[in-house]
């Protein structure tokens, strides 16, 4: 049965919610679809990032990419900038208020804490690498299920991060389709990615790469600095992206991560596949920039030179085996770091917010989860307009430059107008620092960090790139969003976008310059 297009009902779609109008007046020829797509996440990539290394680099990989593609100059995260909503927006094509995902350390009212038996509600929600089971089998780590939420909708089943998410991937609806689909990433909580029924990815490959850097002494964090751990360290973030690059190499060519055979799907390399690389992100916290001009130090240029090799291998794979003409290679980030100008920085105590907090509650907060913002969970509610104003009294002290709740607080979230909060998951209040304000730990000497509404943790790479779609270069200069990236991927392999059920709460657009695609 002949497909109908889905072009004009995302262009409808869009326009009625007023999204990315301008975009959709002036519409490319139509194009085949492509059999593969790439998607590569080098986190804490900033759109100045890529201009400048592509400007000094005119031979590397990137400008190579760049020179066949369309690079968004104008791109940003959905709000809060942090890993597993910016992942998600990417591969799901909605904000943290659609897939309830607001961080990977949150807060739940309606679920359980781990080992409750379910006797109350109300948890924190941690998916990050202190779920991890060490001593598994294989030698690779696996999920704690003990530590993880319960749900006692569900007889206090305990709630994997996929069951957490509440809508489906690109991937979910390749697998449906009958493609392969893979995915690299830094813990096995990524098993999010996998959709909601988890089994959207058909190899998913997660080698724990520890805990992020914060610097020494900050109790349990107080080794992350130490000789064993990855990312107190440019060389070893680089030397580990290098492990899941490979794992990419072998997909290529149509293996599984490890180099064994696939079964059961059409052989070849998967429809859909792609990782995250750390280096950028860890050059950046411990090296940072030289300037507000973004000049990057010896540690984050190190890791860009790192970055781009790794891309020009990638790159090469797909050209030796003949696949390049047939895929789309995204570069993008799945959040910022801020600041970027060091004499920006100044370092808050993390102690003294919870400290602030609790005082104008009157008790501790259900959960405060910081960086360079803050989301807070109360234990009441009702109080979050009273907590706001007792903030806002301290914003010197505090480094704040807004407090948001209510309304405002839903919109800064990608709330759907009209629609009705989240009660369950929803912060009560978000702190937005003033910019280069990172809230700290005791003994932390980041010079960046992520988790906020800022600027410079939102505005993010976005490069999508095809010798035989695109030609040469074009620089786009209009605001987009990282969740189009979603319905641009299953556009460009041929498929439906409208499959994705964030685009049918919240529409979404193919990005410009790559709508619509011939079928």
């Amino acid at each position: 049965m002949r497909r109908r297009s889905i072009v004009p009902a995302l262009v409808a779609a869009a326009l009625a919610a007023g999204a990315c109008g301008a975009a959709l007046a002036q519409r490319p020829a139509p194009r085949a679809p492509l059999a593969h797509a790439l998607l590569i996440s080098v986190d804490g990539l900033h759109a100045l990032d890529l201009q400048r290394f592509v400007a000094a680099h005119p031979g590397s990989a990137l400008a190579s990419l760049a020179a066949h593609g369309l690079t968004y100059s104008q791109a940003r995260t959905p709000a809060p900038a942090d890993s597993f909503p910016g992942l998600l927006a990417l591969l799901t094509g909605g904000g943290p208020a659609t897939t309830g995902v607001y961080y990977d350390v949150s807060y739940d009212r309606t679920l359980a804490p781990p080992g409750s038996a379910c006797r109350h509600t109300g948890t924190v929600v941690r998916y990050d690498e202190s779920l991890d089971l060490a001593g598994a089998p294989g030698g690779a780590p696996v999920l704690d299920e003990r530590r993880l939420p319960l749900d006692p909708a569900r007889g206090c089943a305990p709630v994997y991060p996929h069951q957490y998410l509440r809508v489906n991937t690109v991937f979910d609806v390749l697998h449906a389709a009958g493609r392969r689909t893979a995915w690299a990433d830094k813990h096995p909580a990524y098993e999010i990615v996998a959709g909601p029924a988890g089994t959207g990815v058909d190899d998913l490959y997660t080698p724990e790469i520890g805990a992020n850097f914060k610097g020494p002494g900050e109790g349990p964090g107080e080794a992350e600095a130490g000789a064993d751990k990855v990312t107190a360290s440019v060389e070893r973030t680089a030397a580990y992206d290098r492990r899941k690059a490979q794992a990419v190499l072998h997909w290529i060519a149509g293996r599984r991560h490890d180099g064994a055979p696939f079964a059961g799907l059409p052989a070849g390399a998967p429809a859909l596949f792609g990782l995250n690389l750390q280096a950028v992100n860890v050059g950046q916290k411990r090296g940072g920039y030289r300037d507000a001009a973004g000049r990057p130090s010896a540690a984050l240029a190190q890791a860009l030179r790192d970055t781009d090799a790794l891309v020009g291998t990638l790159v090469s794979a797909l050209r030796a085996q003949g696949l390049l003409a047939s895929t789309l290679v995204v570069i993008t980030a799945k959040h910022g770091n801020d600041p970027i100008d060091p004499a920006r920085l100044r370092a808050v105590p993390r102690a003294a917010l919870l400290r602030a907090v609790t005082e104008a509650a009157g008790t501790a907060p259900a959960q405060l989860t910081s960086d360079s913002g803050a989301l807070v969970w109360l234990r009441d509610s009702h109080s979050a307009a009273s907590v706001a104003a007792a903030l806002r009294r301290q914003a010197g002290a505090l480094g704040i430059e807004r407090v948001l709740t209510g309304a405002a607080l839903d919109r800064a979230l990608g709330q759907a107008p009209g629609s009705a909060p989240d009660a369950a998951r929803r912060p009560d209040l978000v702190v937005q620092p003033r910019r280069g304000v990172i809230y700290t730990a005791a003994g932390d000497d980041k010079r960046a960090e992520h988790g906020g509404l800022s600027d410079e943790d939102r505005h993010v790479a976005l490069l999508l790139s095809n010798p035989v779609w695109f030609g040469a270069a074009r620089r786009i200069s209009q605001p987009v969003s990282t969740q189009q990236v979603a319905p641009t991927l299953l556009a460009a392999l041929g498929l439906d976008p409208l499959q994705l059920q964030a685009l049918q709460r919240q529409p979404a657009a193919p990005l410009p310059g790559v709508e619509p695609v011939a079928r």
